[in-house]
């Protein structure tokens, strides 16, 4: 430990884009990997060890908002000999290495593009754990923000030409053209993508300017369900779409496109039915047009991981913008 807090003064903690000009004649193969992987290189013994067991606790956090925890990273272990080749080409590549100088450092498109590289350097895993511990946070939301980068730039290949969003509420929101619209009323749109055994929704209405006045976590959640059982049926007689009390959501204050916003993340469920799933929700204050304009995604997709599907909802979702 005595170590560990004399190499902290040595510290290097910095995100790098990997000299562009002097490498723009070399050839950077495209990255590969599903989304949300990581891929972790280290010893074998390290990985069965303190140091793997503090990775997978700092990266497999449970991703909030899942009626079942599922991970906010899956993990692919590699060992040092064969992280060679193909093996380099991962979008997210955490990297630890026996070194005489203890740092950790990010780096992009090192061996692809567009990568993340994290290098954790010391000369022993108990070293090279306090670096990563001390960095994990910043690690994990780099990562986040490469995905999201990553699941947009797929969005955008086949992007809707919907422009019912534009029409009814003077915004947008990049969404694949799978979705279509199914529901379009006065002042609530209803968007959908049939999914194998289910389906994953988009939801838009606005609300007046004094709507989420008092305290919100209770006005939200009130509101949602007012409009669920005003324009989300289920599937039997007399049922419908409302928010999940038994678990409590997830509340925070945020941004979307410069605006202050309020994001919920929380279990849905059908009234006098048996059907449920997990949703997103943020509400953007619009104070042009003195409103509330609040955005959803939430998936149906029973006996199924729900991660990927949330992380599509909610990229799609932080795409949001005001026009004019």
């Amino acid at each position: 430990m005595k170590k560990i807090l004399a190499l902290t003064l040595y510290t290097i903690v910095f995100l790098s884009c990997k000299n562009e000009v002097n490498r723009k004649d070399a050839y950077v193969p495209e990255s590969s990997g599903n989304l949300n992987h990581v891929t972790v290189v280290m010893p074998e013994k390290d990985w069965n060890s303190n140091l793997g067991n503090t990775v997978r606790d700092a990266l497999q956090q449970v991703y909030e908002g899942l009626p079942i925890d599922e991970p906010q990273f899956s993990l692919n272990y590699l060992n040092p000999k064969t992280f060679t080749g193909f093996a380099r080409q991962g979008r997210n590549v955490v990297w630890f290495q026996k070194d005489s100088t203890a740092r950790f450092q990010l780096a992009q498109n090192q061996f692809a593009r567009p990568q993340i590289l994290a290098s954790i350097t010391g000369e022993d895993a108990e070293i090279q754990q306090f670096f990563f511990q001390e960095n994990a946070s910043l690690l994990r939301q780099t990562i986040a923000e490469n995905e999201r980068k990553e699941k947009m730039r797929r969005i955008s290949k086949s992007i809707t030409t919907e422009k019912t969003l534009e029409n009814r509420f003077g915004i947008k929101i990049n969404y694949p053209s799978a979705y279509e619209t199914v529901k379009d009323t006065t002042n609530f749109v209803w968007i959908q993508k049939p999914i194998r055994k289910g389906h994953l929704n988009l939801i838009v209405y606005t609300l007046n300017e004094k709507a989420l006045e008092g305290k919100f976590s209770k006005q939200i959640l009130d509101i949602r369900d007012s409009i669920g059982k005003l324009h989300v049926p289920g599937r039997l007689k007399g049922s419908y779409f409302i928010t999940e009390r038994a678990f409590r959501p997830y509340f925070y204050q945020t941004e979307l496109d410069g605006k202050k916003t309020y994001l919920t993340k929380g279990t849905w469920e059908v009234a006098n039915d048996f059907m449920a799933g997990p949703y997103v929700n943020y509400a953007i204050r619009d104070s042009l047009s003195k409103r509330w304009i609040v955005i959803e995604g939430f998936a149906f997709a029973p006996s199924a991981s729900k991660r990927e599907h949330m992380f599509e909802l909610n990229t799609i979702l932080t795409s949001f913008r005001r026009l004019n």
